[in-house]
């Protein structure tokens, strides 16, 4: 793996994702934001670069870092093949982040609808749960046609498509979820448990390709979003597990919750039907 001296930002950028890597909790001050970073494009390990400098070396499918505080401002981030001499050629970008003081941010490098490789910046609803109620974010990033999110077997997201996502505040429950094609009740993902916690925002990813038989789930949590938090909402993130996909998938989020400000990664697949 190498190593390179790099640039104030880029610099504030790599520390941030190495503390989180190590389980410790950034600090996040006033006029900082907090980006997390997902990497969602099946069989492609990359480098990352910001601001012309190399941050994270060797970046495997599936991969999470974060959160991480920054300075507010903008950040060029371009994302090449690993081991490449510099960020001349990327595969993806170079793309701007605009990062704006206090907002809580998520980069994921994924596949657009066709299949063709692309970013997307995510501005994560950090705002205050209403008193008794949880947030469930769902985010389309897979190479796929436009889905259903069902609860019940009854559709309470409809016709989400590449890179979109849909937010629901509701009581804190645990729902048997399933995700089908729009307009059709066949699942192809699930029915599984998944648990709305109060005060958190669950952030469900569905990246991959369906062509490829590849799909896989993702799962971030912020938490510390009470109407009276007790501190800066931070975020945790986690993958699905080899064969016990969505299940695994949609209860890691409530183990993750439970984890608090500490940042943990594990990696799982979920394969479609």
């Amino acid at each position: 793996m190498r190593t390179r001296t790099i640039g104030t930002a880029a610099t504030g950028l790599g520390l941030g994702l190495a503390l989180a890597a190590a389980g410790a909790t950034p600090a996040f001050a006033a006029d900082e934001a907090q980006l997390s970073v997902l990497h969602g494009v099946p069989g492609l390990t990359v480098d990352v670069y910001v601001n012309g400098e190399l941050t994270l070396d060797d970046f495997e499918p599936g991969d999470l870092a974060g959160p991480l505080a920054l300075p507010a401002g903008t950040y060029t981030v371009a994302i090449t093949a690993a081991d490449a001499a510099d960020d001349s050629a990327p595969a993806i970008g170079p793309v701007d982040l605009p990062l704006a003081a206090n907002g809580n941010y998520t980069a994921v490098a994924h596949l657009d609808a066709a299949g063709a490789p692309t970013a997307t910046l995510f501005t994560n609803d950090v705002s205050a749960t209403a008193a008794g109620q949880g947030r469930l974010t769902v985010r389309h990033v897979a190479a796929a046609p436009a889905v259903d999110v069902l609860a019940g077997g009854s559709a309470v997201i409809s016709g989400l498509e590449n890179p979109k996502e849909s937010i629901l505040n509701i009581a804190p429950a645990t729902l048997s979820a399933a995700v089908a094609a729009a307009g059709t009740t066949t699942p192809v993902i699930g029915p599984a448990d998944v648990t709305v916690t109060e005060g958190v925002n669950t952030i469900v990813y569905a990246w991959g390709s369906l062509s490829a038989d590849n799909l896989a789930l993702a799962v971030q949590t912020i938490s510390g979003l009470h109407s009276a938090p007790a501190g800066v909402p931070s975020g945790e993130l986690g993958l699905a597990d080899d064969g016990a996909a969505p299940t695994a998938w949609l209860l890691g989020a409530a183990l993750l919750a439970a984890g608090g400000a500490a940042f943990a990664v594990r990696r799982r697949t979920a394969v479609a039907d």
